[in-house]
């Protein structure tokens, strides 16, 4: 778990102060916990033949029995090349379909449950058995978290720490995959939901309460020049807004996809992840089972 505290500097006329306090940061970060864990177990029953549409139902069937009751997008999985989304052309392909799940194949399962207003946004990757490809990329997931940071607390505009993690991409012989998602997003800005349309009532696999809140984030944001959606385009070209982020490199090579997606606190003049016990975090650690 992350030791670091918000650290508050001198208020900017144009940069909007941290808005969280501590029990906020607390129940976020208890929320992602909650997600990465329902996404562990359904990881640890996933087996051959179990299909992609199979396994999304499960993990929002593991979210509701924790009392999960709205979503910010629906569960989703990807299996084998799909984890790299080989082929995707429109989002519809970004549903579960059914893909069965085979020995050596890599999944990625991605969540995002809203409770109490608050909201997590995950994504957790594994394996069925055996893929070296796999252990490779799992090994230097670690870079791109440390890299994100480091650039953020450096104040880059979301466009230069975009470039900064494809460069790194490039050097390690990978291909950028967030540039498929729509948007061409690594991540998006995370809020308190405060809107009161049905909870659970999903519209093109996002909530409605989330869809209200982006229509107002993205008006709020675009007067002010600024965008809670983090891509590589003129609407980026600014220095992370205080707040939470989701962020989400996917990367892959060739037919293997993975990605972590978790939180990253953002402060007016620092930045750090909301927490270190996550499961992409622990499997870097000497001695971790891959």
């Amino acid at each position: 778990m992350s030791t670091h505290a918000p650290v508050r500097g001198t208020r900017s006329a144009r940069v909007p102060s941290f808005p969280y306090d501590d029990t906020d940061l607390s129940r976020f970060r208890e929320l992602q916990q909650l997600a990465y864990a329902c996404a562990q177990r359904v990881g640890d029953w996933l087996g051959p033949g179990v299909t992609e549409r199979q396994a999304a139902a499960r993990l929002r069937r593991e979210l509701v029995a924790e009392g999960v009751r709205d979503f910010f997008h629906i569960p989703f999985a990807w299996f084998g090349d799909r984890t790299a989304f080989r082929n995707f052309r429109t989002p519809l392909q970004f549903f579960a379909g059914g893909r069965p799940l085979a020995e050596g194949m890599p999944y990625v399962l991605d969540c995002a449950p809203v409770a109490d207003g608050y909201t997590a946004d995950i994504g957790y990757a594994g394996k069925l058995g055996d893929n070296p490809v796999w252990d490779r990329i799992a090994l230097d997931l670690g870079e791109y978290r440390e890299l994100i940071v480091r650039e953020v607390r450096a104040r880059r505009t979301l466009a230069e720490v975009y470039a900064a993690v494809d460069a790194l991409i490039a050097r390690h012989g990978y291909d950028n995959r967030h540039r498929v998602y729509p948007g061409r997003v690594i991540g998006h800005q995370v809020t308190r939901t405060t809107s009161r349309g049905p909870a659970g009532v999903n519209v093109l696999g996002f909530g409605v309460r989330t869809l209200q809140t982006l229509g107002r984030e993205l008006v709020g944001e675009r007067l002010h020049g600024r965008s809670p959606l983090w891509a590589d385009g003129r609407s980026s070209r600014h220095a992370p807004t205080p707040g939470l982020w989701a962020v989400e490199p996917h990367i892959a090579f060739r037919d293997v996809g993975l990605k972590f997606e978790e939180l990253l606190v953002v402060t007016e003049d620092d930045a750090y992840w909301l927490d270190d016990d996550l499961p992409h975090v622990r499997r870097l650690k000497p001695g971790a089972a891959r």
